[in-house]
């Protein structure tokens, strides 16, 4: 079957927890179905992440392992749009063709998806230039040795203040990403529509559903954050599975219960 996106955002419907719960399961089905996939997707996340750790400790800048563990997952939507077109494609029966899976992303080069994908970007850009205010202004003019080998300066009140703050801020671009690309992803994917209006969307979707969406929000970070723990080996089961999920949940608030069945 040809891919040719409808023009326009489908109505969605509002978010409940009970599409949560039919996301969740019918990722780890698509898991199941097409675990190669999965763990080739999973294993470019964690590369970058290996790249992240062996520069920030072979530079002995330790403190920008901190940041980067915070703004690690916002380049996670680069993977995920593989895996939503992976789902997209075994929910309407359609070969897992290497090449069209591979090359997704250029292939909507003439569409709205790289251009938000350039936000994604330039917005973790702007994050780590924040972040390094933050810590000139908080510990730049600290006395240390080496950043690595003077761990106990974070414990100082500067320290503690500087972490805080940066956590603070980080959540705040991580929550602001979210809610601007959770639906507006799958959606750009899906349909013909411009990505202002597909960030626009996926923003009035999470503000008219908070409890569902922040929950959803929360469910991410949370397990994002300990498979990162023992060196983001954990996200070879969980970037598969959010990824997976994802794109379920946006295809039951667009096509309803139903979603996947349609050709």
């Amino acid at each position: 079957m040809p891919d040719t996106p409808q023009l326009g955002v489908p109505p969605l419907v509002p978010v409940r927890f009970d599409h949560l719960r039919q996301a969740l399961a019918r990722g780890a089905a698509d898991m199941r179905r097409a675990p190669i996939w999965g763990m080739f997707f999973a294993f470019a996340y964690v590369g970058i992440g290996w790249i992240l750790a062996w520069i920030t400790f072979a530079t002995g800048q330790s403190y920008w392992l901190i940041f980067a563990a915070v703004s690690f997952p916002l380049v996670g939507p680069f993977a995920a749009v593989g895996l939503y077109d992976v789902s997209r494609r075994l929910e309407q029966g359609r070969p897992l063709d290497r090449g069209a899976i591979l090359t997704v992303i250029l292939r909507q080069s003439k569409r709205q998806l790289p251009s938000i994908c350039a936000i994604i970007i330039f917005m973790l850009l702007f994050w780590f230039f924040l972040a390094h205010m933050i810590f000139a202004l908080f510990l730049g003019l600290s006395t240390m040795t080496n950043i690595s080998s003077s761990a106990e300066v974070f414990l100082t009140p500067n320290g503690l203040a500087m972490l805080a703050v940066g956590t603070l801020v980080g959540a705040g671009f991580a929550l602001l990403l979210y809610m601007i690309t959770v639906i507006a992803l799958p959606l750009l994917l899906d349909r013909e529509v411009d990505f202002v209006t597909a960030m626009i969307t996926s923003f009035q979707v999470v503000r008219g559903s908070p409890g569902p969406m922040l929950a959803w929000a929360a469910f991410i970070a949370v397990v994002t954050f300990v498979a990162l723990i023992p060196g983001f080996l954990g996200l070879f089961w969980v970037l598969p599975l959010l990824g997976h999920a994802t794109w379920h949940l946006y295809d039951q608030l667009a096509y309803g219960p139903d979603a996947g069945r349609r050709s």
